[in-house]
């Protein structure tokens, strides 16, 4: 057989029992299986011998298998391969593999394999514990390189690479989707050639040149993607809502107390100059803790209000929707009384609309919206409903983006004849690579200074394993701040209650206790988490005696939330235990206290975010992070980092480099498995940002791709055909 393309099915090519393992691998057709690149090489000319291997060194070496014996684990259960290998000079080294069972059928005598481990020592003998193999078959032993590839355990690399190498033999060259004119300018291999050298490989200078070019398919495809995104909404008349001299904006500003800082100015001119225009503005406003991304978006609502229309406030959950509205109210004050005695006479009004509102409210507050008598309705995703309708929708503020998927926005996006203005805002501040990639069909802002007045926070790492009597100075430094006329936070990971709870009982005021922690070195949990329920009647009973404490949630009912969090506020609390249901929007000034228990369950972001409540007054700001993680972990590392710097984008940029990218760029597939597997955000910044000017240009050419079918093709491999689908049908 000759002459397959990339659509073809992969089953006759390899065999139905073949075919059905490669599905494993989400591959059924030859553009899959030649998209699914290498992990890793083989350099055989960087081959190890086995006797001039050193005690602790990483090496790899071909051996063959002359010995293999399973046996039982002497002090449990389970087996061991214990396997002697030999190299082509004669050497030996011993091999031992755990659950060797599962590997004894392809480790058997005879066999040639590439082996890769840490050499260690047992008996006097030198030997490699549990060492990655990969099997070789004849074509493998003239290659320069030995490709290894992602596998399951119904298909291996082996198999996988015979499989890519039989479809190379028989594939026609592919049409290259990318432009001569972008292939010239940044010097790319043709597709072809890039998809046979990443395979199978001359020299390094090859694979550096392949991965390169596929890189670039990658980049160029989610930002083709995210250009037609923001052309299809572009598409779409808006309302221009131009600033009215004299207006409600102008009173609001005139009466502030304090002053605007420079990033408030120059983020606030840029979402002026967009309400102005008659298309649609999509903005993210990205801003560390307390950088004032609040009053940032009431002034644009307030422009929008000025020109007749109204504006929503959307929020993740009920608390933060009910904290806005207060919040809003109080910076208006006479300004948002509209329609109440004593009311500017320029005043608008705020309704809080949300799912759990009784009956009575929840009629005056949708018809507040519809009539148009609320200027501004805030609101959780209550407001996305259908039966939920405005007057005249001018703008929509989403606040805390990545809670929100992008149908979510576009549910309030396609409300009426004319598409509302979208602001999207953010206090987890985002790397300029991510704010390119997952966030690419908007346009970002940052607020990068902190407003004049904002109080230091120092952060304290507070280790248990190594110093475990810290423990009883964190519930004294408690008492001190209580004492001071202030309030504290206790935050745990988990709400508690009717979950399963295997330890729970941990005593928290027992600081001897071994099990105050989370996660051991090898990643297994000791205990569960530390729960809101178990931990506030440990404290009001022990650490915290005498003290007032309160419990929030996300499973408390909405009334009894709001009455906790007004009762925090107006300082009728000393202590709030809760979860991070307090992370974001949460503004109490005498809060200066906060306690983050099994601090090594949070994420950087998060951590930075639940510090960020505290140190909002006059009084500075103190945030302990308790763990029992040991030194030189992750977890600590990434607890070290919070407490080295109060700089949001410093840790921002941390959190990416610590964890998987696969997870930031999973936003972009929609459920779907991941078609990136080449491009990185912190390696590929200069690719990403050339990307987004060539798919900008080329869309504004060929709004809908229909002169570059391959690009629309790639698109899809990238992204996904139903999103694909979704952008190009909007156009």
């Amino acid at each position: 057989m000759t002459g397959i393309d990339m659509s073809n099915a992969i089953e006759p090519l390899v065999g139905k029992r073949t075919a059905q393992a490669l599905e494993s691998l989400d591959i059924t057709t030859v553009g899959a299986l030649v998209r699914h690149y290498p992990r890793r090489y083989v350099d055989r000319g960087k081959l190890t011998d086995i006797a001039g291997l050193e005690i602790g060194e990483q090496a790899t070496l071909v051996a063959q298998v002359e010995k293999s014996v399973l046996r039982d684990m002497r002090s449990r259960r389970g087996k061991l391969l214990n396997v002697v290998i030999r190299d082509e000079k004669g050497a030996t080294i011993d091999c031992t593999f755990f659950n060797g069972h599962k590997v004894q059928h392809i480790i058997k005598p005879g066999v040639r394999a590439v082996f890769s481990g840490k050499v260690g020592v047992f008996n006097n003998k030198l030997q490699l514990t549990h060492p990655q193999f990969e099997p070789l078959d004849e074509a493998d032993e003239i290659r320069p390189f030995l490709s290894v590839y992602p596998a399951t355990g119904k298909i291996t690399s082996q198999q996988v690479a015979r499989c890519v190498r039989q479809v190379l033999d028989l594939l026609d060259d592919p049409t290259d989707p990318l432009p001569e004119l972008v292939r010239g300018r940044e010097m790319l291999a043709d597709l072809a050639r890039a998809l046979r050298r990443i395979h199978v490989p001359e020299s390094e200078a090859d694979i550096h040149a392949a991965r390169h070019r596929l890189v670039w398919d990658e980049a160029m495809g989610v930002q083709l993607a995210l250009a037609l995104r923001r052309q299809a909404t572009a598409q779409r008349p808006a309302a221009a809502c131009p600033p009215k001299a004299g207006g409600l904006l102008d009173a609001f500003d005139a009466q502030l107390p304090f002053a605007l800082t420079a990033g408030q100015h120059a983020v606030g001119a840029e979402i002026s100059a967009d309400l102005a225009r008659e298309h649609p503005m999509n903005r993210l406003v990205q801003g560390d803790v307390g950088a004032g991304k609040t009053v940032v978006a009431l002034r644009a609502m307030l422009q929008v209000v000025d020109g007749g229309r109204q504006a929503a406030l959307l929020a993740p959950t009920e608390v933060l929707a009910a904290q806005h509205a207060r919040s809003l109210r109080a910076l208006l004050g006479p300004l948002g009384k509209g329609g109440e005695l004593g009311a500017s006479e320029q005043a608008t009004s705020i309704t809080l609309l949300t799912g759990s509102l009784g009956a009575k409210a929840r009629r005056q507050a949708l018809l507040d919206a519809q009539s148009g008598a609320a200027g501004i309705v805030v609101g959780t995703h209550a407001l996305i409903q259908e039966h939920v309708g405005f007057a005249d929708l001018g703008l929509v503020v989403v606040d805390e983006q990545h809670r929100f998927g992008v149908e979510q926005r576009d549910a309030l996006r396609s409300r009426g004849e004319l598409a509302p203005h979208m602001l999207v805002m953010t206090a987890t501040p985002i790397p300029r690579t991510v704010a390119m990639t997952v966030y690419g069909d908007l346009e970002v802002s940052a607020l990068r200074e902190l407003p004049r007045g904002r109080s230091p926070i120092s952060t304290t790492v507070v280790p248990l394993a190594e110093k475990p009597s810290w423990f009883d100075r964190v519930w004294r430094r408690a008492h001190e701040e209580v004492a001071a006329g202030h309030q504290v936070y206790v935050v745990c990971p988990r709400v508690g209650g009717t979950e399963n709870d295997a330890g729970a009982d941990a005593d928290l005021v027992d600081t001897d206790d071994p099990d105050i922690g989370a996660d051991s070195d090898d990643g297994q949990a000791k205990r569960p988490p530390l729960a809101v329920l178990d931990v506030a009647p440990k404290l009001a009973d022990g650490a915290l005696h005498g003290l007032r404490i309160g419990v929030l949630h996300g499973k408390l009912p909405p009334d009894e939330k709001d009455a906790v969090m007004r009762a925090f506020e107006r300082a009728e609390l000393d202590v709030l235990v809760a979860t991070t249901v307090i992370e974001v929007g949460v503004d109490v000034p005498n809060a200066t206290g906060m306690i983050i228990l099994d601090a090594d369950r949070f994420g950087l972001s998060q951590l930075h975010q639940l510090r960020g409540r505290v140190g909002r007054g006059q009084a500075a700001g103190v945030c302990l992070l308790v763990t029992e993680m040991p030194a030189a972990t992750s977890a600590r590392e990434r607890l070290d980092a919070v407490a080295g710097t109060t700089d949001g984008f410093e840790l921002a940029r941390l959190d990416l480099e610590l964890r998987r990218e696969g997870d930031v760029l999973g936003a972009l597939q929609s459920g779907r498995r991941s078609g990136l597997r080449l491009l990185s955000l912190l390696r590929h910044e200069e690719i990403i940002s050339k990307a987004q000017v060539y798919a900008s240009h080329i869309v504004a050419d060929d709004p809908g791709l229909r002169r570059h079918p391959g690009l629309a093709a790639l698109v899809g491999e990238t992204v996904g055909d139903e999103e694909r689908a979704a952008y190009l049908d909007k156009v």
